[in-house]
């Protein structure tokens, strides 16, 4: 017989139950036979020994049953079980005692018999278990490939387990599930039994010799993950996660499709509740242009788009190179979606109006926008040119050509600016609010929102890159907070802020905590399996012209009120003279046109007023900067 189909069978209730079943009488003539010093028995003797099996067998049978001896595997056979078969078989020979002193058909019997039935069938049951155990645990393990334990006994456990088991693509042996629910526990899935809660996870990787954790809680929030991942690191063995629930959602990911934990997962929140069908009544069927569709923020945008029906797709995109790869990415997974791919910047008039006029966009994202904070403090005149004039231009073609709808992506450094970046972001906030006042076809609606993580220029692939180097990482200040949200969620509520807006509006995505950048740096070296500041260094190199230790999401004088989605608020916008605007943005595209900073600087602060003058300036004071030995630059944020 084949020997892994034969322990297959062994482990089915019926065949555990019919080897216990045969040790009880087993381990009662055996007490006779240690009685005896192992002489036959007696013809007089037989009748009380087998008066006493009639008592023994169905004594010890519902005793069994009731300790729950059947309800564990024998693969997973533990101190519990030990636990339970003691308890058992010591009330089974209490009874036997019992019987042995009162039923007068039964006081023949030797009063060492029943103690030695307790030992020997103490043994009898619960040896073969272990064995098994050792068996296949240590010596004679039937598959090869690494062991594994899962972490969450739900749909998304059960469907990972199954895979594994099914296929055998990595020959992955699962062993063991762990989860949280009480409910859950003791129970089995596809005959893999949930051992305990997460906190087990370093217990059960040492006493099950566990080669990898892979994580199926696709829906568990930041916290949830950050817990679980400290745990899973104290394990010491590899650990890899299901995708997110947004991605299996989406079809973007598979269940048995395993990935590394990313920081995402532990800076993320909790997964956004969307009204998908008031989204897709909002965009489907809708041609809709898109600026900066390269882009981090332009690319996943895209993405999302096409999948909520879009009818067509324009994008416009300054960079070659990033306007072939969202084309050929969107090609490929929407075959069937019209894509129009526009290589222009927002800054010149006559291709964005031509753009414009042949497509007709019923809803235009302006995401295009130069976003590096320290860059764009020496770089005053290419930020006006871009983040402000640029809007300007593109929201004017929106009009002219009789879009629905403009949504300008904004920032929370527009807030109390400091920097230059921050500043030409709220002049782009100023124009679009006080253009939609006047009357327009386009309703002009603002979304509002802190860092995205994995952005291009953006902390996390810095961070990535300098641990990859070796280190060390880089931060400004050990203090310094920060919003951060997934880039998909920021297009989720940007498109849902979209469908909101009426005209006019400043919407402000709730980004729940901040958090500390030398926490993101900590928890991303420890992603690499690192140590931080034993294999990583992190150096605090100052904050620097710009920057501010946190940032905020609205003005004090915004008013903010709730909307009908509970992760976006809704910010009392501030008029501005239409007059006087226009005006200012004409003085700031002359001077643009001569090339003269300090006038676009003076512009700029009579546009935003809470804009600080000292820290826009574009030489830093020496006193400010601290440089490194291994000239890495810190982390933008």
């Amino acid at each position: 017989m084949n020997v892994g189909k034969f322990l297959q069978r062994l482990r089915t209730r019926t065949t555990v139950f019919v080897h216990d079943l045969v040790m009880i009488p087993v381990a009662w003539l055996a007490a006779f036979f240690l009685q005896l010093d192992f002489q036959p028995i007696s013809s007089g003797d037989l009748s009380y020994v087998v008066g006493g099996l009639l008592v023994v067998l169905p004594l010890q049978v519902s005793l069994f049953w009731y300790y729950g001896l059947y309800r564990g595997v024998w693969r997973f056979a533990s101190l519990p079980d030990m636990i339970r078969i003691v308890k058992a078989v010591g009330i089974g020979t209490l009874g036997v005692m019992a019987a042995v002193a009162f039923v007068p058909t039964l006081q023949e019997v030797p009063r060492a018999v029943p103690v030695l039935y307790g030992v020997l069938l103490v043994a009898l049951v619960s040896g073969p278990r272990f064995l098994y155990r050792w068996f296949k645990d240590h010596h004679f393990r039937l598959e090869a490939g690494p062991r594994v334990l899962i972490v969450g006994a739900g749909r998304a456990g059960e469907m990972l387990a199954r895979e594994l088991l099914r296929t055998r693509e990595g020959n992955y042996q699962p062993i063991a599930f762990v989860d949280d629910d009480l409910r859950k526990r003791g129970k089995e899935l596809q005959g893999i039994r949930v051992l305990g809660p997460v906190d087990r996870i370093p217990g059960l990787v040492q006493e099950l010799w566990i080669d990898l954790i892979m994580l199926a809680v696709p829906s568990a929030s930041a916290a949830q993950m950050r817990r679980i991942v400290e745990i899973c690191e104290r394990a010491g063995v590899p650990f890899r996660s299901v995708p997110r629930l947004e991605d299996l959602i989406t079809g973007r990911g598979a269940i048995q499709q395993l990935r590394e934990i990313a920081i995402e997962d532990l800076l993320g929140r909790d997964p956004v509740a969307l009204n998908r069908d008031e989204i897709r009544g909002g965009l489907s069927g809708r041609v809709i242009l898109v600026t900066g569709a390269g882009g981090s923020i332009g690319t996943e945008l895209c993405r999302q788009l096409a999948r909520y029906g879009a009818r067509s797709l324009v994008l416009v995109e300054n960079s070659e190179y990033n306007l072939y790869r969202v084309g050929l990415e969107l090609r490929q997974e929407f075959p069937h979606l019209e894509i129009h791919e526009h290589l222009c910047d927002v800054r010149d008039p006559v291709a964005v109006d031509r753009i414009m006029s042949r497509n007709r966009p019923q809803v235009v994202f302006h995401a295009a926008a130069y976003k590096h904070v320290p860059m764009l403090q020496g770089q005053l005149r290419e930020a006006v040119a871009n983040n402000v004039l640029g809007t300007r231009v593109v929201a004017e073609a929106a009009e002219r050509c009789g879009a629905e709808k403009f949504v300008l992506i904004s920032t929370d450094k527009a807030v109390n600016p400091v920097n230059v970046m921050g500043a030409t972001k709220r002049a782009a906030e100023i124009f679009c609010q006080n253009f939609g006042r006047q009357r327009r076809t386009t309703r002009f609606i603002t979304v509002r929102f802190g860092n995205v993580l994995g952005s291009a220029g953006s902390v996390v692939p810095l961070f990535r890159q300098q641990i990859e180097s070796g280190g060390p990482v880089t931060v400004t200040h050990p203090e310094m907070l920060r919003y951060f949200m997934t880039i998909s969620e920021a297009c989720q509520l940007i498109m849902q802020a979209s469908v909101l807006g009426r005209g006019g509006e400043i919407y402000v995505l709730d980004m729940g905590e901040p958090i500390k950048i030398r926490y993101l740096a900590e928890q991303m070296i420890r992603l690499a399996g690192k140590e931080p500041g034993k294999d990583i260094r992190i150096v605090y190199t100052g904050m620097r012209p710009g920057e501010k230790l946190n940032e905020e999401l609205f003005h004090e004088k915004e008013r903010l009120t709730g909307t009908s989605h509970n992760k976006i608020l809704l910010s009392s916008s501030r008029e501005f003279d239409w007059e006087a605007l226009n005006v200012l943005l004409d003085e700031m595209a002359e001077a643009c046109g001569a090339y003269d900073e300090e006038r676009l600087l003076q512009l700029l602060c009579t546009l935003v007023p809470e804009f600080d003058v000292q820290a826009a300036s574009p030489s830093p004071s020496p006193a400010r900067v601290i440089t490194l030995g291994s000239g890495r630059q810190p982390a933008d944020a």
